[in-house]
């Protein structure tokens, strides 16, 4: 199997081969029969089946029937002929979204999704509740108090607030980003939480639609500027265009069908007798080879008349069509090893937290990290992180759950910011509510801690965490 290198320097435009194994690796596992699908449609010489030895010698004779079932007029005539992959053509063809399977609602994707949380048969009722409130737009719009009222009257299932909010809090974790959001700051906040690069821009958008909301609305962004102090005009206006990318409706356009990925395990992680082993989803690893028929028929062709102009058309169409088929096949090969390289390097790199599935063992981890680890560029990575997912016995985690940046501590080491932004948490859970603690006091804890952190990073995090400023978690 050849390698497809993806490095690209400095003014060098990417193959069209390299083009089509990058969009071939960022297909989810749920996707990809359909997209396999497309490419037996589309090639002859590439059918379902075990790959079988290649012989050294050919026969000498080949029956009359090698080709009954196979008419290369229509072929050699067709609109379609010449190998086509899906996908080739202008880069705005490139850009559009793989399809999937018709008929796959959004329900449908979620309720796969509330499967793979493990929940117990109580919790599995309310998810399912919830998911059944969410409307063709992606948003709940029933007040929790409602739906608590439902589960008693309908299923049976006594529940409070607070219990809803922890399973919705879960859903909320589901794809599309944003969905089942109960108004649209908050889908918009959703979305930008899901962002493995919580860059400065992003952390910006962030804080605006949290503390902005209704000046951004109004577009009254000399307001914003104001309010947040913000002195970065180019900064200011890279946070404005992120939120305008957003998605203000996660569940498509309101039809029954949508175009979305869900969430399916790429990897299943074991534990077997204390040892850690990754397996690729058995959906990744098809069995596909190229057509005998076809690789005999280009045996008897090519031993024909050399000088006949229409058996000559016919060998080039018949060998286009299997060197097509070999590199697809051999392209399936390569997103296998490369989605269990990237793995692999995860595991290693986060053994302690796979061994436990504690979260305070999770170590800073970035993107450059897994790239130097197994010699790949970042932006491979980066595909590979972001649509893909691992089914452990803790739950089943997205790749980018496992990326944070770092945070030093007097020691000198590096801690996950996950691990301080729990710290954070228990700080506040344990608070008391009539004298809640400011930023100003959580940082000084947090540094008790051992952590070295500012002001203004305690804020970002606690935002990131949905928890509002001190005032407003006062209780009488």
């Amino acid at each position: 199997m050849q390698k497809l290198v993806l490095t690209q320097s400095l003014g060098q435009r990417l193959s069209p081969q390299q083009i089509q194994f990058i969009k071939l690796l960022q297909v989810p596992t749920a996707e990809l029969d359909t997209r396999i699908e497309e490419e037996l449609e589309i090639n002859p010489a590439l059918e379902e089946g075990k790959e079988e030895p290649e012989e050294d010698n050919f026969e000498e004779d080949y029956e009359e029937d090698t080709t009954d079932d196979f008419d290369i007029e229509d072929y050699l005539h067709d609109d379609e002929a010449g190998y086509k992959m899906q996908g080739d053509g202008n880069n705005q063809e490139e850009e559009k979204e793989m399809p999937i399977a018709m008929g796959t609602t959004l329900n449908d994707q979620l309720m796969t999704q509330l499967g793979f949380l493990g929940l117990d048969e109580h919790q599995y009722k309310i998810g399912k509740q919830l998911i059944g409130s969410i409307e063709s737009d992606g948003y709940i719009r029933r007040d929790i108090s409602a739906i608590v009222n439902d589960l008693a009257f309908s299923q049976n299932v006594n529940t409070d607030e607070d219990e809803v909010e922890s399973v919705l809090a879960k859903i909320q974790e589901f794809d599309p980003a944003g969905i089942a959001c109960r108004n649209l700051q908050e889908c918009l906040l959703l979305q930008l939480e899901r962002k493995i690069d919580q860059s400065e821009t992003v952390q910006l958008a962030h804080q605006i639609i949290d503390e902005c909301f209704e000046e951004f609305s109004k577009k009254h962004y000399e307001k914003i500027v104001k309010k947040l102090n913000v002195e970065d005009e180019e900064l200011f206006k890279e946070a404005i265009d992120t939120i305008k990318r957003l998605n203000p409706k996660p569940g498509g356009s309101g039809s029954s069908a949508v175009r979305t990925q869900y969430l399916m395990p790429d990897f299943i992680l074991t534990n077997q007798n204390g040892e850690l082993v990754i397996t690729l989803n058995s959906r990744n690893a098809p069995d596909l080879r190229v057509s005998p028929s076809y690789s005999e028929m280009l045996k008897a062709y090519d031993k024909g008349d050399k000088k006949d102009k229409k058996l000559k058309e016919t060998v080039g169409f018949v060998k286009q069509k299997l060197d097509a088929a070999k590199w697809f096949i051999d392209a399936i090969k390569q997103r296998q090893f490369t989605l269990l390289n990237t793995m692999q390097a995860i595991l290693e790199y986060q053994y302690e937290f796979f061994k436990e599935g504690d979260e305070s063992k999770l170590r800073p981890m970035i993107l450059k990290d897994i790239a130097e680890k197994i010699d790949m560029d970042i932006s491979t990575v980066s595909r590979v992180a972001n649509s893909k997912s691992v089914q452990t016995e803790f739950g089943i985690y997205p790749l980018k759950f496992f990326f944070s940046e770092g945070i030093a501590t007097e020691s000198g080491e590096d801690v996950s910011s996950r691990e301080v932004k729990n710290t954070l948490k228990e700080f506040i859970d344990k608070e008391d509510k009539s004298k809640p603690l400011s930023d100003d006091k959580l940082e000084k804890l947090l540094k008790g801690k051992g952590y070295k952190i500012a002001r203004r990073t305690v804020a970002k995090y606690r935002e990131q965490l949905n928890i509002p400023v001190a005032r407003l978690r006062k209780e009488l």
